[in-house]
């Protein structure tokens, strides 16, 4: 008897090709997180994907292109700075805030007139986004506010049961290279923002346009500008170095909680690589809490931080809330 998994996770190009085709979701891998899909100018598609997330409608989703000849329609008129960090950037982990296009619809930006756009560098995305010859508007494939899936079972884990076998898919590309969301830079402000944080870091931004960035400033306007996100079920403490994590956690033992250590601040790549998985293994474990050794706060690691200070802010449930 096939089981979930048969039925939804596919290697099979064609196969999501064409269920993006027919207005299914179709969780993609990007070298972030995994998305989910649907083809941008289906506003009954796009609206499942708020469905399926239990997503604000009002909170906008990025649409992915492979590249910048492809944002013709997308965006009104490329500024040079867009064409700029296009050239240099894409594909990658960078997300460009724009005045939105004809073809972008109030399903997407939920009525803002901005798009956040993104060419994903993973082989996969690439040959599905040149296969389908649209956009495909895509969060993080999974339950809104919680752990972004770097993995198709992360996926199937999150959203198996919420996806229909024959119209969605998940397609699996593997484990993802970065492990954190794309940096976005809001190219609308003057001098542009960067929204939030990725594997290519403000100053790398701010050399590329050779302008000097503001601090983020105004409402959330895109994905990860909320102070609580990326949330596993049990608490994420921080600490700013192993000897205090290891207080921290015993002292949180002989309260009889189950806790636990992780520390990887010596290495922000594998840091970010590892960093949504671990989350995840924490829960899979049934524990209370996460003690997390922060990285420094250069290059990837500011990425890393921003994420489990967001994880942290959540505060997690309540023990006695969590099935053992």
């Amino acid at each position: 008897m096939p089981s979930q998994a048969d039925d939804l996770i596919t290697t099979d190009i064609d196969v999501a090709v064409a269920r993006l085709r027919a207005g299914g979701l179709v969780a993609i891998p990007t070298e972030t997180v995994y998305g989910l899909a649907a083809d941008a100018e289906q506003p009954a598609a796009v609206s499942r994907i708020f469905a399926v997330k239990g997503r604000p409608a009002d909170h906008p989703l990025i649409v992915h292109v492979t590249g910048v000849d492809a944002l013709d329609g997308w965006v009104v008129h490329p500024s040079e700075a867009a064409l700029t960090l296009g050239a240099m950037c894409w594909p990658g982990p960078l997300t460009m805030l724009l005045p939105r296009g004809p073809r972008v619809g109030d399903w997407v930006t939920g009525g803002r007139v901005t798009v956040g756009v993104r060419a994903p560098a993973h082989p996969a995305a690439q040959e599905m986004l040149a296969r389908f010859g649209g956009a495909v508007a895509a969060p993080s494939a999974n339950r809104f506010g919680r752990v972004s899936p770097t993995d198709a079972r992360h996926v199937l884990d999150d959203l198996g049961d919420l996806l229909e076998p024959g119209r969605d898919a998940i397609f699996d590309g593997g484990p993802c290279a970065v492990g954190v969301e794309s940096t976005i830079v809001d190219l609308t402000a003057s001098p542009p923002q960067v929204l939030r944080s990725g594997a290519i870091g403000a100053d790398e931004v701010a050399r590329l346009l050779a302008v000097t960035l503001a601090a983020p400033s105004g409402p959330s306007r895109t994905s990860g500008m909320l102070a609580s996100h990326y949330a596993p079920e049990c608490q994420v403490v921080l600490a700013d170095s192993r000897d205090d994590a290891d207080r921290i956690a015993a002292a949180a033992r002989r309260s009889g909680r189950a806790v636990d250590v992780l520390d990887r601040a010596g290495d922000p790549v594998t840091a970010a690589q590892r960093l949504y998985a671990d989350l995840r293994a924490a829960d899979a474990r049934r524990l209370d809490a996460l003690v997390v050794v922060l990285p420094p706060a250069l290059g990837l690691g500011i990425a890393v931080r921003d994420r489990l200070t967001k994880a942290a802010a959540a505060g997690g449930r309540p023990p006695s809330s969590r099935a053992r």
